[in-house]
C-alpha cells in the first residue's frame, strides 16, 4: 500500500513539474513574441487619437508619459521579471488601448462567450467525428451508411473561415429571400439580440443558441473529418486483436462488442487528442469570431494584435494556456482510470 502511495505520489509531482515548466515556457514566448513585432505600441494609440481628433497636443510629452507610466523604458530584463511576478499575483495589468481598463475585466467579459463556444463546438465534434468513425469501421454497419460519409469529409479541406462566410452567405442573406421569409434565418453577427440584458432567462438562453448555431456549425463541418478519420484508424487496428476474436466466439451481440469492446478501447488516444484540442480550436476560433462578431477572446486578441496591446495579448493568450495545460493534465491524471491497463508508474 505504501509503495503505491509513493507511486502516486511521484506520478502526481512529475506531472505538476511538467504542467509548471509548460506554463512558464508559454510565458516567456508571449513576452517575447509581441515586442518582436516593428512598431511602438503608445505611438500607435496617440496615432489612432489623432485620426480620430486630427490633432493631439504634446503627443512627445504624452507618449514618454505613457511609457513610463506602462514600464516600457525599462530594460527587458526588469519587464520580464515585473511581468512574472504580476502573473504569479494574478494582475495581468491594464489594456494600453483601452486605458483604463484592466485586462482582468476585459477577459472576464470575453471569456464565458469563448468557453460556451468552445464546448459546445468540441463536444459536437467529438461525439460527431468519434460516431462517424466507428461506423465507418463497423462490418455491421449498413452499406448505404457508409456510401453517404466519406463525401462529407470534403469538408475538411475547406479552412474554417471560408465554412464561416459561406454559412453566412447562405443562412443570413439568401435563403430567406429564397424562401420568400421576411426575416433571415440566422442573425448575422453578435451573440445575443439587441435590447436583451444578459442573464438567466428564457428569451436570453434562446437568442445566445440561435446566435451560436452558425459559429458552431462552421467549426464542426470543418473539423469532425479529423476524429472520424483518427476513430476509424483506431478501431480498425482493435478489430485485429485477440479479445476481439474471443468476444465474436461467446456469441456476444454485435452492439455489446462494438461499446464493449471496440469503442471504449480505440477511444483512449482520442481523448487524449481533445485535451489538446482545446488550445487550437481557441485559435481556429479567432476568425470565426471576427466574422460573426462574436465578443470572445479571438475577437478579443485579433483586436488586441491590431492596436499592440501587449498586456491584452499576454493576459488573454496565457489564460488560453493555462486553461490547455490544465485540461492536458487532468487527461493525464483520469487516464489510469479511464484505462486500467494504465498503472501511475507509467507502465
Amino acid at each position: 500500500m505504501t509503495g503505491k502511495l509513493d507511486d502516486r505520489i511521484t506520478f502526481l509531482g512529475r506531472k505538476l513539474g511538467v504542467f509548471l515548466l509548460t506554463v512558464w515556457t508559454s510565458a516567456t514566448l508571449i513576452f517575447i513574441i509581441p515586442r518582436l513585432a516593428p512598431g511602438d505600441p503608445i505611438a500607435a494609440m496617440i496615432a489612432r487619437m489623432s485620426q480620430q481628433s486630427g490633432y493631439v497636443e504634446n503627443a512627445d510629452k504624452i507618449i514618454e508619459g505613457w511609457r513610463e507610466r506602462f514600464g516600457l523604458n525599462d530594460p527587458p530584463s526588469i519587464q520580464y521579471v515585473r511581468y512574472l511576478g504580476n502573473l504569479f499575483h494574478f494582475d495581468l495589468g491594464y489594456s494600453m488601448a483601452s486605458f483604463p481598463a484592466t485586462v482582468s475585466v476585459m477577459i472576464g467579459r470575453a471569456l464565458p462567450w469563448t468557453v460556451g463556444l468552445s464546448l459546445v463546438s468540441i463536444l459536437a465534434t467529438f461525439l460527431i467525428g468519434n460516431f462517424v468513425g466507428a461506423l465507418l469501421a463497423w462490418q455491421k454497419t449498413p452499406r448505404w451508411i457508409k456510401l453517404c460519409i466519406p463525401p462529407t469529409m470534403i469538408f475538411t479541406s475547406i479552412p474554417g473561415m471560408l465554412a464561416a462566410v459561406a454559412l453566412l452567405y447562405i443562412f443570413s442573406f439568401q435563403l430567406h429571400r429564397w424562401l420568400g421569409l421576411s426575416a433571415p434565418l440566422f442573425p448575422l453577427r453578435g451573440a445575443y439580440g439587441r435590447g436583451l440584458e444578459p442573464g438567466v432567462s428564457w428569451p436570453f438562453i434562446l437568442s445566445v443558441i440561435h446566435h451560436g448555431i452558425l459559429p458552431v456549425t462552421s467549426i464542426v463541418l470543418v473539423r469532425f473529418g479529423y476524429w472520424a478519420l483518427g476513430m476509424r484508424g483506431m478501431m480498425i487496428t482493435v478489430e485485429g486483436e485477440d479479445y476481439m476474436h474471443l468476444a465474436r466466439a461467446k456469441g456476444l451481440r454485435p452492439f455489446y462488442i462494438l461499446y464493449h469492446y471496440m469503442i471504449r478501447n480505440a477511444i483512449l488516444p482520442q481523448i487524449t487528442g481533445l485535451a489538446l484540442s482545446l488550445g487550437t480550436m481557441v485559435g481556429g476560433q479567432v476568425l470565426v469570431e471576427i466574422i460573426f462578431s462574436y465578443p470572445g477572446m479571438g475577437t478579443l486578441i485579433y483586436t488586441a494584435v491590431r492596436n499592440q496591446d501587449f498586456p491584452v495579448i499576454q493576459g488573454a493568450t496565457f489564460i488560453i494556456i493555462v486553461g490547455t495545460a490544465t485540461a492536458v493534465l487532468l487527461i493525464d491524471l483520469l487516464y489510469p482510470l479511464i484505462d486500467p491497463r494504465i498503472s501511475h508508474q507509467g507502465k
